[in-house]
């Protein structure tokens, strides 16, 4: 019995390995030709178990429940109309056939070598091995109680399965409090959580932004679902809708991502790491429908909730209206939905500073022609001899950089320093009413008690883990890793961090000996239109090759940093994604920001002055341009911010293009003769792109926020770009995860995790930074202090900001140069008045905004007054619904079970 069963398994194997299209297959076994149905056998009636089943593995059991005739599918069921699909797994096979005359033509032809033969046969070996693995996978499954249904598409040369997952009620049920799913005890009306639209209608405004979505969710106050508690819930009786399609997703998705499919040391477990090593194409929840509208007229409450987001939502037009946020979280889950609603959030609030950023940048240019100093410079003529620039360089009258002293004005004006402390208020206030608007989002969608406590252990880390040990939590022993090795291996990938960061230096040193380079062959050209403009070119020249660098880095440190977080081995998935999250951002902040940070902070401090320049490899030190570092600085944080917005918008709206025409064209060629007919659910979303999450575009946006913060001093129009991008990011996202994505697994979150903390971490060293750039970067306080002590219109300003150089300086005598220094090369007595000016403004700026966040802290609350009173309202139901149930099991201890009460036996019990 034992030899004739796995000969069988191996038949079984053979046919996953040799779906030959010609070829007759009389049986109904997994892996035929045959599409049918397949259930677990205690799912089966007495007499389908005892049927015969010859030639048939019993572990797939076909389903005979269907009538022969065909019955009509409404949505995403088996072919009885009535099982609902929650999961799909696809895998190709190509055919043996040509294989098969291939080796024939070269066996007649004379001796076949032995390199292609071994070759071969390592294919067949691997393949054998992934039939092996998906044969385990797939009873495991069963074994598990998933009902499954098989599909198949082929053609002379590839076969592609499509293997159907529902989860029956018992399943769903028993992990439903596995999870501790949400589950509804009274409705309650849905509220406007929208406060712009509250505001308006207090002022009797019309509000354009409101759209009339239909099919809006319902609001519920719920408890943690308890099987012996299904009589207090609402919708208890209805099987069919009791559990949502997302819920149902999260569902199967923990059965796959747990089962083992081969040996547990080797962690072959889950099914996300069936589809790296090539067992499956793709796993993934079905699409509600299609997109589209029908032809046909329709009333908006029957389309489908794909279509409502398309139409409501994806579409450009809509670029003005609220997102439908119930909508998002009912389809795609409350991590998806939090992203968007943050997303959103965000950029309503870039739209005030916006307004005032390009306020601030219109009042530069018009007050252009007030700038003293550079009517000064302008009618200065041949007053002022500069000294070279560099070794080889020859004198310059200083009225040559006319026009970039008057463009330098637009980004060092007083308006300037009052956008420092409105974006350092506007950063922390931001983020202040965002923690109201989590808050108040996490409770209206059953959330706000989330913790990581809740939280299993993650699949590679339960097979991997050596011993098990208790929860400190729940006391249910669980895989555990040793915390001393995980430190161990946390301090080694720290190291190898920092090795990357090292790398980053090099290259921010190797861009400015670039820009050097660059600026000594503009001087060395004689022409005197690229001698004055060779900051500038350089500058720009470097700015575009450092964001090439930038991008370059940036995708090699992604990948080396996953293999970094798997190998440290945390212990749940919140934890693993916070520490990759960490890694990656703090490469990628001294990756983005070390080249601003250098023109803001270091250029030009450290020249020297003639007969004592200071050098770097033999070259001298980087000087500021004609215009000072902050226009430097400006085009420096145009290039990288908007050029990489820009490169990102192109990848996100031409790549998964690509990617989805690439894939209808391989099912096309398999599809052949059957293009024309109608594609099924399936195999449209099967030629969808596989949605990557969410870490790429949350770091896309928190670098932004921080170029809009930190920088802000010199870039007052950074809020305006951002802003812009952010309406076309939004539109992008929504069509890419309606209509491009596969429906991803709905995940539950309570909050937008670790970006928050970084968030915070931004806000508060764009106060330092802000004021280091105002004190020693821009002209702002020396120009007030020159006011102060000599003349109130800055007449003589300029030649007061001019030294001359020593007597022993021969090349051009009594040439002069920027900086506060006696005829000896000393610092002045102004010099150090000024350094201790800007550090007493740096300590009162500091103090004055930190202090002023901290009462925002204290005076905003966190969570809303209204929100607590429903937080009440919803436990004290759950008590009541408690009590009641605690009253019923005391009946049943002593009389019986009571009447009407669910068994709480688990599936397979």
């Amino acid at each position: 019995m034992l030899r004739k069963g796995s000969e069988q398994v191996k038949g079984d194997r053979v046919v996953l390995l040799d779906l030959n299209v010609g070829e007759a297959q009389t049986t109904d076994s997994y892996g035929s030709l045959q599409n049918g149905s397949f259930i677990p056998p205690r799912y089966l009636s007495a007499a389908a178990a005892d049927e015969d089943m010859d030639g048939d593995d019993p572990m797939y059991s076909y389903c005979n429940t269907r009538s022969n005739q065909p019955v009509p599918q409404l949505g995403n069921y088996f072919r009885d109309g009535r099982t609902k699909i929650d999961f799909v797994l696809v895998w190709e096979i190509r055919s043996r056939r040509k294989r098969r005359g291939k080796g024939k033509s070269e066996v007649t032809g004379g001796e076949v070598e032995a390199a292609p033969t071994e070759e071969n046969s390592r294919s067949e070996r691997r393949k054998a091995q992934l039939a092996l693995w998906r044969e385990k996978f797939v009873q495991n499954l069963e074994s598990a109680g998933l009902l499954m249904e098989k599909e198949e598409t082929a053609n002379e040369k590839k076969t592609i399965h499509f293997l159907k997952l529902s989860a029956p009620w018992d399943v769903l049920v028993y992990y439903a409090e596995e999870l501790c799913l949400r589950a509804p005890l009274q409705a309650q009306q849905n509220l406007d959580l929208n406060t712009s639209a509250r505001v308006l209608k207090k002022l009797c405004i019309p509000n354009i932004m409101t759209d009339s979505v239909p099919n809006r969710p319902l609001d519920y106050y719920t408890c943690a679902f308890r099987k012996s508690k299904m009589s207090r819930f609402l919708g208890g009786d209805d099987h069919e809708t009791y559990f949502t399609n997302t819920q149902r997703h999260r569902v199967v998705y923990e059965i796959l991502a747990k089962t083992v499919y081969g040996k547990r040391k080797r962690a072959e477990v889950g099914v996300d790491r069936l589809v790296n090593e090539g067992v499956y194409k793709a796993a993934f929840p079905l699409h509600e429908g299609p997109f589209r509208l029908p032809k046909y007229e329709i009333r908006p409450d029957e389309l489908n909730q794909r279509q409502i987001l398309y139409h409501y939502w994806a579409r450009w037009c809509k670029w003005y209206k609220y997102q439908p946020l119930d909508h998002i979280r009912e389809y795609f889950g409350e991590k998806i939905a939090l992203y968007f609603a943050w997303l959103g959030f965000y950029t309503a609030w870039l739209l005030p500073a916006a307004v005032v950023g390009t306020l601030v940048f219109v009042s530069g240019v018009m007050s252009m022609g007030t700038n003293t100093p550079a009517k000064d410079i302008c009618n200065s003529g041949a007053s002022y001899l500069m000294c070279p620039l560099c070794n080889t360089c020859k004198a310059w009258n200083m009225s040559d950089i006319c026009t970039m002293a008057k463009l330098g004005y637009l980004f060092d004006h007083p308006g300037t320093v009052f956008f420092s402390v409105f974006m350092s208020f506007w950063a922390v206030t931001f983020l202040e009413y965002w923690k109201r608007k989590m808050a108040t989002l996490a409770h209206h969608w059953d959330c706000m008690d989330f913790h990581e406590e809740e939280e299993r252990p993650r699949p590679e880390f339960a097979a991997m883990a050596p011993t098990m040990e208790p929860n400190p939590v729940t006391g249910v022993k669980e895989p555990y890793f040793p915390e001393k090795t995980r430190f161990a291996r946390m301090f080694t990938g720290s190291m190898v961090i920092i090795m990357m960061l090292c790398v980053v230096m090099i290259f921010l040193v190797t861009v400015v000996m670039c820009r050097g380079i660059i600026s000594l062959m503009m001087f060395r050209t004689g022409s005197p239109i690229l001698r004055t403009e060779a900051g500038t070119i350089a500058n720009i020249s470097s700015s575009i090759v450092s964001l090439g660098l930038i991008l370059l880095m940036g995708q090699v440190y992604t990948a080396l940093a996953e293999q970094l977080t798997k190998w440290e081995m945390h212990r749940t998935q919140t934890q693993y994604d916070n520490a990759f999250i960490f890694k990656v951002f703090i490469f990628q902040f001294v990756n983005f920001y070390s080249s601003p940070f250098y023109v803001a902070f270091f250029k030009g401090r450290f020249v020297g002055y003639p007969t004592n320049y200071g050098t770097l490899f033999g070259m001298r030190n980087e000087d500021c341009g004609p215009g000072g570092c902050l226009i430097e600085l400006a085009e420096q944080l145009f290039i990288i911010m908007v050029g990489k917005q820009l490169i990102n918008n192109i990848q996100e709206f031409i790549i998964p293009k690509v990617k989805a025409w690439r894939q209808k064209r391989t099912l096309a060629k398999v599809l052949g003769d059957k293009a024309s007919h109608e594609p099924q659910r399936w195999e449209e979303d099967y030629q969808l792109v596989e949605c990557e999450g969410l870490f790429e575009e949350y770091l896309e946006m928190v670098l932004q926020f921080g170029f809009i913060t930190i920088f802000v001093a010199a870039f007052p129009l950074a809020p305006l770009f951002a802003l812009l991008n952010n309406w076309v990011e939004i539109r992008l996202d929504a069509h890419k995860f309606a209509c491009e994505y596969r429906r991803p697994v709905a995940e539950r979150a309570q909050n937008i995790g670790v970006w928050f903390n970084i968030l915070e971490a931004l806000s508060h060293l764009s106060v330092i930074a802000n004021a280091f750039l105002i004190a020693f970067t821009s002209d702002f306080l020396p120009r007030l202090l020159y006011q102060y002590k000599f003349d109130y219109d800055l007449k003589g300003y300029v030649n007061f900001t001019l030294a001359y150089a020593p007597l022993n300086y021969t090349e051009y005598p009594m040439c002069r140069y920027k900086a506060y220094r006696d005829n000896d090369g000393n610092y002045s007595l102004f010099y150090w008045e000024l350094l201790a000016v800007r550090l007493g403004f740096i300590i009162a700026f500091e103090h004055v905004v930190f202090f002023v966040l901290r009462a925002i802290d204290w005076i905003v609350p966190d969570v809303p007054e209204s929100l607590e009173l429903k937080i009440k309202r919803e436990h004290y139901l759950a008590k009541q619904a408690l009590a009641e149930n605690q009253e019923a099991l005391l009946v049943s201890r002593g009389r019986g079970p009571a009447p009407g009460t669910p068994d709480t036996s688990s599936p397979g019990q």
